[in-house]
């Protein structure tokens, strides 16, 4: 079951929670649903996630912080997961999904379905569950959302989110949920981190499964490639993130291939004279034109990101 605020807790007023209490449980962050629906917009990424077992149980055993929603086809889903997903192999998934959706797949089926990803999963240790929330009523079994500022379910969630954090949390009646120190600088509330293979997901969805480059959408061919390398301090999140066809990934990595701040490509000379090639390279640079870029603007690349890029990596001469 999933629980969400505001922005984690650097600034929650009106917190809410969202449950999904579905068997089993991720131990690495990716949750489905049966179809892809109209998305996920029960929270906002960085907002904490509860689970919750099924009536009559009916606890709440650990949460995480949700990090994003994508709309995956099943072999898609099993591709970047597998038994992440909780089943152990592809059919015994798809029979789930049938399932669920009351009608079994037939063979050549791949319907899509919906995927949201939880970071930082924790769960509670046995017999250390806690109680459903005031109010959860026994036939829910989509999710529910709550307003975690309110006077009833405040001491319930402060409980919840010290089990989660692993670390005290005070209550100030005049600010709920605003915390100065380790709870408001944890890294675990950055909004934009990702699990490895939901970052692959996100860039995936965002680029609308175009090379940014080249518009190439073969998708055994497209890579989410990092601007700056985890080797380098970058993480997996979106607006550090390029999908990228794999040979374009190979030569934006080793520095024949850049993009600037103005999301314009940029080729080193080197390419040509080292390699007598790249000539489409350099007539796309020569055009100015931008990159394939998401539609979302806070899902583009992050212009400090892009210039440690050019800076440290790109081959200028």
């Amino acid at each position: 079951m999933p629980c969400s605020g505001h922005e984690g807790l650097r600034r929650c007023h009106g917190r809410r929670m969202v449950s999904i209490p579905r068997r089993p449980f991720p131990r690495r962050g990716q949750l489905w649903g049966p179809s892809s629906g109209r998305g996920f917009h029960a929270l906002s990424v960085g907002e904490p996630f509860f689970f919750k077992t099924h009536f009559p149980d009916n606890k709440i055993v650990g949460g995480g912080f949700y990090s994003g929603f994508v709309a995956l086809r099943i072999s898609a889903a099993w591709e970047l997961f597998g038994e992440r997903n909780g089943m152990s192999d592809v059919a015994q998934m798809r029979a789930r999904v049938g399932h669920y959706r009351s009608a079994p797949l037939r063979p050549g089926d791949d319907p899509e379905i919906g995927c949201v990803f939880v970071r930082d999963v924790v769960f509670f240790p046995g017999g250390s569950e806690v109680q459903a929330p005031p109010g959860w009523a026994s036939n829910l079994v989509q999710g529910k959302t709550f307003d975690l500022d309110a006077t009833a379910t405040r001491p319930y969630f402060d409980l919840l989110m010290t089990r989660l954090l692993g670390l005290e949390i005070e209550l100030d009646q005049s600010e709920p949920w605003h915390r100065p120190g380790p709870v408001y600088g944890d890294p675990r509330l950055v909004p934009q981190r990702l699990g490895q293979r939901s970052f692959q997901a996100v860039v995936l969805d965002a680029y609308r499964q175009r090379c940014a480059v080249t518009g190439d959408k073969i998708r055994p061919v497209l890579q989410a490639a990092h601007i700056r390398p985890l080797s380098n301090g970058g993480e997996h999140r979106l607006d550090n993130g390029l999908l990228l066809r794999s040979d374009v990934h190979t030569l934006f990595d080793q520095g024949y291939l850049a993009v600037d701040p103005k999301f314009r490509l940029v080729v080193s000379p080197r390419l040509r004279s080292e390699f007598e090639n790249g000539e489409e390279f350099y007539a796309q640079a020569a055009a100015g034109d931008p990159i394939t870029l998401p539609q979302r603007r806070h899902d583009r690349p992050n212009k400090e990101f892009l210039e440690w890029h050019l800076d440290e990596k790109f081959r200028a001469s």
